[in-house]
């Protein structure tokens, strides 16, 4: 699965959309391909015609700035990206919402180079922070070269899904006049 250029097929403008989701990822390293399967399913299950109005998904490597980039004027910014945990639970899918004191190792480094933690410390840091940052993390078995998931991180491709798509529901109704722009 490709990413369709460096913004995944962008939905909504960055001036349109109050909510962002950002697959973070890389197809061709087995279950790291999580954050962007994440959003070509939710592209695939949102009619009429992919992501609702507002909302803007995309795929990024992980680059911390291009995160801050992409999050930074957003009501909610939802990440998705695959995740190792000791001992590993393959499938199972982890909900953070960093708050005003939460503080994530800064000096981990990912598969992506410097990691999620940096991003948020440094956005936190230049005040670039969307209003709310969900992320959901799952756990994946096989990062090795090649592309497609295990059979655990694929089953957990339609729950997560869900869940994303309750977080939109919910900012959207918070929104002024319950719109999503």
């Amino acid at each position: 699965m490709g990413s369709g250029g460096p913004d995944g097929g962008q939905r909504a403008t960055a001036e349109t959309a109050r909510v962002t989701v950002i697959g973070v990822g890389n197809t061709f390293r087995g279950d790291d391909g999580a954050g962007p399967a994440a959003v070509a399913r939710l592209r695939a299950r949102t009619p009429p015609d992919g992501t609702p109005a507002g909302v803007r998904t995309v795929c990024c490597d992980g680059d911390p700035a291009r995160l801050i980039d992409l999050w930074a004027d957003a009501a909610l910014a939802v990440v998705v990206d695959a995740a190792r945990a000791r001992p590993a639970c393959p499938g199972r899918i982890h909900r953070l919402e960093p708050g005003p004191d939460t503080t994530w190792p800064a000096h981990t480094t990912s598969s992506h180079g410097l990691g999620l933690g940096y991003a948020v410390a440094l956005a936190r840091t230049l005040g670039r922070l969307p209003g709310r940052l969900v992320v959901y993390a799952v756990e994946g078995a096989d990062t090795s070269l090649g592309e497609g998931l295990t059979p655990a991180v694929a089953a957990a491709l339609d729950p997560l899904v869900e869940r994303v798509r309750a977080e939109i529901s919910r900012t959207a109704a918070a929104l002024p006049d319950g719109r999503r722009q």
